[in-house]
């Protein structure tokens, strides 16, 4: 039976230079490279963590997303919540693994730098998202060839269905080089939307 009340809460994506939220575009900048397009963002979206500037940006796609749907639906922003974090890619951290592999391939200049080897994991950004928002639920990152709607479903219902979580975020959040993009949704009791995997793959071909 309660299967059958999930739904989809709120809904966020980032691509293309613009921010969306749920069906209306909260940020966007006509030109600019990743690097200055998410700075931009995040200082319009007044996101208040000054982590951010060190993350990669792939953690910064997959935390500024986050970041305004868990704003959006928090009633209490200083409780604990019991939110699960379910994401996705295709590349991994492969942006951050080139520039890592940069620092250490040259014998004679042999630099490798602390502050990008820590960005060789894609779930980083999953811890980022739940010390700011004081998440401590069960968190995964996963590597797929596309987003695996199918897959997101189950997971997102199992983890909702034997209480080990009161909601889950679930994503797909990929970026190589200039070309990124970040879909994020919240699963939950509340919301409008059906949890479908119809509706989540509707969703992500909005952005």
């Amino acid at each position: 039976m309660k299967r059958q009340l999930l739904k989809i809460k709120a809904y966020a994506s980032i691509a293309n230079n613009r921010v969306s939220l749920n069906d209306g575009i909260v940020f966007s900048e006509e030109k600019n490279d990743l690097s200055a397009f998410l700075k931009q963002a995040y200082k319009s979206l007044d996101t208040n963590y000054s982590k951010f500037f060190k993350m990669d940006a792939l953690s910064k796609l997959g935390f500024l997303a986050a970041d305004i749907i868990l704003k959006s639906t928090q009633k209490e922003p200083d409780l604990e919540r019991n939110t699960a974090l379910v994401f996705s890619n295709s590349a991994s951290s492969l942006d951050t693994d080139r520039k890592h592999q940069k620092s250490i391939q040259d014998k004679d200049n042999y630099f490798p730098s602390p502050a990008v080897f820590v960005y060789t994991l894609p779930n980083i950004c999953l811890g980022e998202i739940s010390i700011k928002h004081k998440l401590y639920s069960e968190n995964s990152f996963f590597i797929f060839n596309h987003i695996n709607t199918g897959y997101l479903f189950d997971y997102a219902n199992n983890l909702i269905l034997s209480n080990k979580a009161d909601e889950v975020l679930c994503g797909w959040v990929n970026c190589d080089g200039e070309d990124y993009e970040a879909f994020v949704y919240l699963v939950s009791t509340e919301g409008t939307i059906p949890h479908t995997k119809e509706e989540i793959l509707k969703l992500y071909n909005i952005k």
